[in-house]
C-alpha cells in the first residue's frame, strides 16, 4: 500500500445533492426483439452505472465533490504486477544498481497481494529466469518440478489415440518446469522489493494520462467510495496520480488500458486483430498410486468437434503433496452460440483417461483467464511517445507451446534495457515531454522472442481448414516439424473472434451431462473455489455501451451467448419485473477478470474497466 505520509490523500466528506439521478435523460427504448420471449412493454431498466458510461459532470450528484487528485513522480512507471512487468523492473534496478544511479521505479498491481489475480497452467521454459536470476535455485526460485515425463493424445469420446512426440515438434517439454505461476510471481515481486522496487499491490491503474503534446504522462489510480448508482459515497476518495518519463504497460491479456492506447496512437493499424482463447484451471489432490511427479500430459479432441480449436493438459506437480494442475483451453472464435467453454471443461474429466486419474480425489482450487492466440500476425506497434507494450498485454504467447511466461519476462527485460540509457541520461533531448523509446521494438525484433513466434506463426491459423483440427496437426508436422517456420508464406487469422458467432437458428444446441459432484461441477461452486470477491456497493465494472442491445441483438439473435461463455457466472437473463419479456443482469462480484465478455461480446457492446483496487479472484498458487 502507498505509505500514509507520501501517497494518501485526506478523505472528502461528500456533500450529497439533494435531487437524484433517475434514469437515462433519452428516452425510454422498447425491447424490439423479433424472438417471443424477449418482448416487452417496460422500458430498457438501466444496468450500467459506471462514470464511464455516464459522466460525473452531468450527474447533479457529483456537484461540489472535490475532484483534485494527489500526483507523485517517478522515473518509471509499470502498470501489472505479473511476470513481465516485475521482469522489467526488476532488470531496470539490476542496471541502476550496476551503474550507481538513482532510480525510482514504481509497480501498481490491482490485486491485493502479487501473484494473486495470475492464473497460468503452467509448464515454463526457465531460459528468461535463468538470464534474469542465473542464481535462481540458490535464490530459492519455485520451480520443483522439472517435467520428466511427455504425453500428448487425440481423444475420441471412448478413447485415446497417442501421438509421439518428436523432438524439435513445440510440445516437448524437456528441460521445462511444471510451476504454479502464482507462486513464481509472488517470488519475483520480493526480488523485486530487495533490489528497490516500490510495489503497489490493491491499487488498479484506471486512466491513461497525457501530456499537452499529446504523450503519456503517467496513470491514474481509481477512485474508491462509489455506491453502486454511481453516486459518491461519504468515504469517497479520488485516486491518485503517478507521473513518469516513461510507462510500461504489462496489464495481461487485453488489458483495460491497453484497449486505450490502441485507439489513441493506432497501435494495430499494421497488424491483425488479435484472436483469443479461454483457458480453465482447476487444483486437485489426487490419490498418491496416481501421482507421477514431472509427468505432463496434453490432449486435443474430444469433447470439441474438428471446427473448434482448443485442447487440455494435466499436470503433475512435487510439491510433497499428490497435487495436479488440469485445464482446458477453448478458442474463441468458435461459431456455435450454444458452447459453453466451462461445460465442455467439466465434460472432458469424464474421459476416461483422465477420469482415471481423478477418481477418489479432491478438487481444491478453480479460475479461468483469456489467452493472445494472435502470435506473430497480431503484434500491434509496441512503442509510442511517453510508453511500451509488455507482455501478455501486446501477445507474445507461443499458440503451440501453450506458453507464454518466457516470452512475456524476455520482452520486459528488453524494455528496461532500451528505456535505461534514455530515463537516467542528463541531458536527454526529447521531442516529446513523455520519452519515446523506438530501440525497445528493433531490439525485440532481434530478439529471441520474434524468431520463436516467426516459427510458429502458421500453426494456429492452419486449423482454419475444411478438416479443421486434422489438417492443423498435418501441418504442423510437414511443414513446421520439416521447415521449422521457414515457410514464404504467412496464414491469416478468420478476424475478431466476437464476429464468429452464428445465429442461434443456424446452429445446434449442445446438451450437456449434469455434474456428478465428483468429477465434474456446478459453476457456482467453481466460483466459490476462485477466492473472488468485490465490494457489493460499487457500480458494476462490466459496463454496457448501450443497456438495451444485451436482450434486444445478443438474446434476439444469438441466445444470449455471455451466460455460457463467461466462466463465472456473471450473466445472467431473468424475467422482467413487470409486464413480459427478458432483462440481463450482471452479477459483477463473480467475476473472475478473465476479460472473455469483453472480447466475445458479438455486439462488443461490454466494456470490462477496472473495479476498486484489491478485488477479484484470490488465485494464491494457482
Amino acid at each position: 500500500m502507498f505509505p500514509a505520509s507520501r501517497y494518501a490523500c485526506k478523505p472528502h466528506r461528500c456533500i450529497r445533492a439533494l435531487t437524484t439521478l433517475q434514469t437515462d435523460s433519452a428516452a425510454p427504448q422498447l425491447y424490439t426483439s423479433i424472438h417471443r420471449r424477449t418482448c416487452s412493454s417496460v422500458p430498457t431498466p438501466r444496468i450500467t452505472t459506471h462514470y464511464t458510461i455516464h459522466p460525473r459532470d452531468k450527474d447533479p450528484r457529483w456537484e461540489g465533490m472535490e475532484m483534485e487528485r494527489f500526483a507523485d513522480e517517478a522515473d518509471v512507471v509499470i502498470v501489472g504486477g505479473g511476470p513481465a512487468g516485475l521482469s522489467a523492473a526488476i532488470r531496470l534496478k539490476q542496471l541502476a544498481n550496476e551503474q550507481e544511479k538513482e532510480l525510482r521505479v514504481c509497480l501498481v498491481e490491482k490485486a491485493p497481494q502479487i501473484g494473486a489475480h495470475t492464473l497460468s497452467g503452467a509448464c515454463l521454459e526457465p531460459s528468461s529466469l535463468i538470464e534474469l536470476f542465473p542464481d535462481w535455485k540458490e535464490r530459492g526460485a519455485p520451480l520443483n518440478t522439472p517435467v520428466t515425463e511427455d504425453v500428448f493424445s487425440i481423444f475420441t469420446e471412448k478413447h485415446r489415440i497417442p501421438v509421439p512426440i518428436l523432438p524439435g515438434l513445440p510440445m516437448q517439454n524437456h528441460g521445462n518446469y511444471i510451476v504454479r505461476l502464482g507462486n513464481l510471481v509472488r517470488w519475483l515481486g520480493e526480488q523485486a522489493e530487495e533490489l528497490g522496487v516500490e510495489i503497489y499491490p490493491g491499487y488498479a491503474a484506471a486512466e491513461v494520462l497525457f501530456h499537452e503534446d499529446g504523450s503519456v504522462k503517467g496513470i491514474a489510480t481509481n477512485d474508491v467510495g462509489i455506491a453502486k448508482d454511481g453516486s459518491p459515497k461519504d468515504v469517497f476518495e479520488r485516486g491518485m496520480e503517478l507521473h513518469a518519463k516513461v510507462t510500461l504497460f504489462g496489464e495481461g491479456c487485453h488489458g483495460h488500458l491497453a484497449k486505450q492506447l490502441y485507439k489513441q496512437f493506432n497501435l494495430r493499424e499494421n497488424c491483425e486483430p488479435q484472436t483469443y482463447a479461454i483457458g480453465l484451471k482447476e487444483l486437485w489432490m489426487i490419490d498418491e498410486k496416481k501421482w507421477r511427479p514431472g509427468r505432463a500430459e496434453h490432449s486435443v479432441g474430444w469433447p470439441l468437434d474438428r471446427h473448434t480449436y482448443g485442447g487440455s493438459f494435466l499436470y503433475h506437480l512435487n510439491e510433497g503433496e499428490p497435487l495436479v494442475a488440469l485445464g482446458f483451453v477453448v478458442g474463441l472464435d468458435y461459431s456455435n452460440p450454444y458452447l459453453s467453454p466451462f461445460r465442455e471443461f467439466q465434460r472432458w474429466k469424464h474421459h476416461p483417461f483422465v477420469a482415471s486419474t481423478l477418481e477418489g480425489g479432491q478438487r481444491i482450487a478453480y479460475g479461468a483467464r483469456a489467452l493472445n492466440e494472435g502470435g506473430f500476425q497480431c503484434i500491434p506497434k509496441l512503442t509510442f511517445p511517453g510508453g511500451l507494450l509488455i507482455g501478455c498485454s501486446p501477445g507474445f504467447m507461443n499458440v503451440p507451446k501453450i506458453k507464454g511466461t518466457h516470452t512475456a519476462m524476455k520482452s520486459g527485460m528488453l524494455a528496461a534495457e532500451a528505456i535505461f540509457p534514455k530515463v537516467t541520461a542528463e541531458n536527454l533531448d526529447s521531442e516529446t515531454a513523455g520519452i519515446h523509446v523506438p530501440e525497445y521494438s528493433e531490439s525485440l525484433k532481434n530478439s529471441s522472442v520474434w524468431k520463436e513466434l516467426h516459427a510458429v506463426r502458421n500453426i494456429r491459423p492452419s486449423f482454419h481448414n475444411y478438416f479443421g483440427l486434422y489438417g492443423g496437426m498435418v501441418y504442423t508436422g510437414i511443414f513446421y516439424w520439416m521447415l521449422r517456420g521457414k515457410e514464404p508464406w504467412t496464414l491469416k487469422h478468420r478476424g475478431m473472434d466476437a464476429h464468429q458467432l452464428k445465429p442461434a437458428k443456424d446452429c445446434k444446441p449442445i446438451e450437456y451431462p449434469k455434474p456428478d459432484g465428483k468429477i465434474s461441477f456446478d459453476l457456482l461452486s467453481s466460483v466459490a473455489l476462485s477466492g473472488t470477491n468485490h465490494e457489493g456497493d460499487q457500480p458494476p465494472h462490466l459496463t454496457l455501451k448501450d443497456d438495451s442491445v444485451p436482450v434486444a441483438r445478443n438474446l434476439a439473435i444469438y441466445d444470449g451467448p455471455e451466460q455460457r461463455f463467461c466462466p463465472a457466472g456473471v450473466y445472467e437473463y431473468v424475467p422482467v419485473e413487470t409486464g413480459d419479456g427478458m432483462r440481463l443482469q450482471i452479477n459483477a462480484q463473480n467475476c473472475v477478470h478473465c476479460k472473455t465478455c469483453d472480447i466475445k461480446d458479438p455486439s462488443q457492446n461490454i466494456n470490462w474497466v477496472v473495479p476498486e483496487g484489491g478485488g477479484g479472484p484470490a488465485y494464491n498458487g494457482m
